[in-house]
């Protein structure tokens, strides 16, 4: 086996494959709407006539790449490139903003490299076992989920919970604008049909942390032919990567962060946002250094960058076994495996090992090269913080007005955009969580379609249905854990300060 691997990693075509697929995957995350799915479904046609190994490592290239490479306008721009980069958006920026920006692409590369080969060799060593616990898992599973991750609101909600558990139940209503998922009855539409299909969440990310940040930039219209680094008086910095004295800071974080992610993958429909938003919540309660939160920190950078590309091993598990697709994502590779006649499950591990152990390597080694070529290009992309504003700021907004309208071909999205811009704007101005709301609007969804399936599946009895089910005493549990401990955390301050 080992020897057959290696015979199918020295073709031409596969590397060729696994270079033009991390590189892409890079270009097309760090554009605003854009996303890994988007590039695979494009390039899916060009896959017949390539071999089957080379074709599927350059598909899960682009996976793992795209949500690495949106990252890089997360830190530099506050745009983040894909809806999983949202959290490093938060943090990232304000690194820049301190002149480190160099620091946060660096650590971005490492920490999602670091991930994404655990979630690798996840797959490659444990894949069937973990495959089977996904199958335990039904509507109130989701709906716990859900609600688990809107638990998180509390850590996005700075100063004031109240704001931000505000903000989260208008993200909540927002999702369910459009078709109910059940019934068909068309809801809060007001007679149009764009919004038959609800509120698309890339616009709406878009909207809320790009076009508001240049609003805001915009008010300082006196210095509009100035960079961000002149404003801010600062440098890029000469520092790209944590020295070995530092690393223990950092490398507990990024192995709780890769189980999250990885647990996250599995879980069908879930994705890198819910992974990222997750390990982000969770650095912040286990910190020592909770005042960074927010203010630019490499911890809560490390854990959302790690979070969202483990996520992209965890979901090809449950594909490579059992057919079910962990993520939109991974529903379009299992188009390409269909495609090069793979066909998910036992067979896969057994007949077709040569080839499944090898598009797995292949896999683990785009994490590490993404790595490199992201450090190699970090001391250049960096520099578009040198760009004045009155350049840069119409770049962004055309980037970001035309990635909205390439999701659809839909002009209502590219309005959606522009009215969350305002919106998230506006909301800054008063010191509301825009990333509260969004959390809320990414969960609302999954959190209602769980809940009023599992009362259909109840039959009546609610109570002893959910309570039947071990896993949901588990996640119950972590519910009132991850709700519980900023409160008792508080307390104890208070106490202590007293």
């Amino acid at each position: 086996m080992f020897y057959s691997v290696l015979q199918n990693m020295m073709s031409l075509q596969v590397w060729l494959g696994l270079f033009i697929g991390v590189v892409g995957g890079m270009v097309v995350g760090a554009m605003p709407g854009l996303s890994g799915g988007m590039a695979i479904a494009l390039l899916l046609p060009f896959t017949y006539s390539m071999e089957p190994i080379a074709a599927l490592v350059m598909l899960m290239a682009i996976y793992t790449s795209a949500m690495t490479g949106g990252s890089i306008s997360a830190i530099l721009l506050h745009t983040p490139g894909t809806p999983a980069n949202a959290a490093t958006a938060m943090e990232g920026y304000p690194l820049t903003k301190q002149g480190r920006g160099l620091e946060a692409i660096g650590m971005s590369m490492l920490a999602s490299g670091f991930g994404g080969l655990a979630s690798a060799i996840a797959l490659l060593l444990i894949a069937p076992p973990l495959a089977q616990v996904s199958l335990m898992f039904s509507e109130p599973e989701n709906f716990l989920i859900a609600v688990f991750g809107l638990t998180v609101i509390g850590s996005l909600a700075g100063d004031s919970i109240l704001k931000g558990l505000l903000m989260g139940c208008v993200g909540v209503f927002l999702a369910t604008i459009g078709q109910d998922a059940m019934t068909g009855t068309l809801r809060y539409t007001f007679g149009s049909d764009n919004l038959m299909n609800g509120i698309q969440m890339v616009p709406a990310l878009i909207g809320l942390f790009t076009i508001s940040q240049v609003l805001n930039n915009s008010e300082d219209y006196k210095h509009a032919n100035k960079s961000l680094l002149e404003k801010t008086n600062t440098t890029l910095g000469t520092k790209m990567l944590p020295t070995l004295r530092e690393m223990p800071r950092y490398l507990w974080g990024l192995i709780v962060s890769s189980i999250i992610g990885i647990g996250v993958g599995i879980l069908p429909g879930a994705g890198g946002n819910i992974g990222s938003w997750i390990a982000y919540d969770q650095a912040k309660k286990h910190s020592k250094h909770k005042e960074e939160f927010g203010n630019g920190s490499l911890e809560g950078l490390c854990a959302c960058e790690c979070g969202n590309n483990a996520v992209t091993g965890g979901s090809m598990i449950p594909l490579m076994t059992l057919s079910i697709p962990g993520s939109p994502t991974a529903a379009i590779i299992l188009g390409g495996l269909l495609i090069q006649g793979l066909v998910p499950g036992h067979r896969l591990f057994t007949a077709q090992a040569d080839i499944t152990y090898s598009i797995l390597t292949g896999f683990a080694l785009s994490n590490i090269l993404m790595v490199f070529v992201g450090l190699a290009i970090a001391k250049y992309v960096v520099n578009v913080t040198r760009i004045p504003n009155s350049i840069l700021m119409p770049v962004v907004v055309s980037l970001s007005l035309i990635g909205s309208y390439a999701i659809n071909g839909n002009m209502f999205d590219v309005y959606t955009t522009i009215a969350f811009g305002f919106a998230g704007y506006f909301m800054g101005k008063f010191k509301l969580s825009s990333a509260a709301l969004i959390l809320g609007l990414i969960l609302g969804g999954m959190a209602e379609s769980g809940l009023l399936l599992s009362l259909v599946m109840a039959k009546g009895d609610v109570f002893g249905y959910y309570t039947g089910r071990p896993i949901c005493l588990v996640l119950i549990a972590l519910i009132v854990l991850s709700v519980a401990a900023p409160a008792i955390s508080h307390m104890r301050a208070k106490k202590h300060s007293a």
